[in-house]
């Protein structure tokens, strides 16, 4: 079993895939969600981060890297791992780490943010990964005893205006006030001269998900540019 530092050593300076298909799609599988996990293991990637319970214990199975588990549940609002009981059944699916909204909006279950990351530290070993949209939610997190801050909401809670690229602002940020032990980036990092900037920004790790991981985008951004050109 990897304890909390070696799991967090493990992500430092370090790209993470995101391996997620959306309900409907014909990704959208627990095999292949963990076959394409593995892959991007071959590729370098220092570890994965998946939703649902079936692609957690599939990828647990699949790679040797540290899991980061997330449920998405709903469509408005807290929808990442959005109550207790989510992320306690993501910890038991297997996740190293748990990703839970980590904003400051009241959670479905009324449960603090502090509360919810102080009973899984005592119910499981995971460690809690909290997604923020802004330096408030940062901080706040931090205090509530969150092991890794992500920008992952950053443009999307009302608090700060959607960027074309990563909130590199907010990432320079949080990375300045020195919370929680690790501060990763994620949120619209396109290219890897993004990611790079991310981490010259002051994240310690950075996930990119659908640039790597989504065909249907992927493909859509590609078909953009071929057919909008002309002789």
């Amino acid at each position: 079993m990897l304890s909390k530092t070696e799991i967090l050593d493990r992500l430092r300076a370090r790209l993470i895939v995101s391996v997620q298909a959306y309900p409907g799609e014909p990704m959208r599988d627990p095999r292949t969600m963990a076959q394409v996990a593995a892959s991007a293991v071959t590729g370098g990637t220092g570890a994965v981060r998946v939703q649902g319970l079936g692609d957690i214990q599939a990828t647990r199975s699949a790679v040797e890297v540290p899991v980061i588990g997330l449920w998405k549940d709903g469509t408005d609002g807290v929808v990442i791992t959005p109550t207790f009981q989510h992320a306690f059944a993501v910890a038991l699916a297997g996740a190293h780490i748990v990703a839970v909204d980590g904003t400051r909006r009241e959670r479905p279950d009324g449960l603090s943010l502090a509360e919810t990351v102080g009973r899984l530290h005592e119910q499981t070993n995971a460690l809690v990964m909290a997604d923020c949209g802004s330096l408030g939610d940062a901080r706040a997190a931090a205090e509530a005893g969150a092991d890794i801050i992500g920008t992952t909401l950053a443009g999307y809670t009302g608090e700060r205006s959607p960027v074309a690229g990563p909130d590199l602002e907010l990432i320079s940020a949080i990375g300045d006030a020195g919370l929680a032990p690790m501060l990763i980036a994620e949120g619209r990092i396109h290219t890897p001269d993004q990611a790079a900037a991310a981490r010259r920004a002051g994240a310690e790790a950075v996930v990119v998900g659908t640039a790597i991981t989504h065909p249907a985008t992927i493909s859509s951004w590609f078909a953009e540019a071929v057919e909008g050109q002309t002789h």
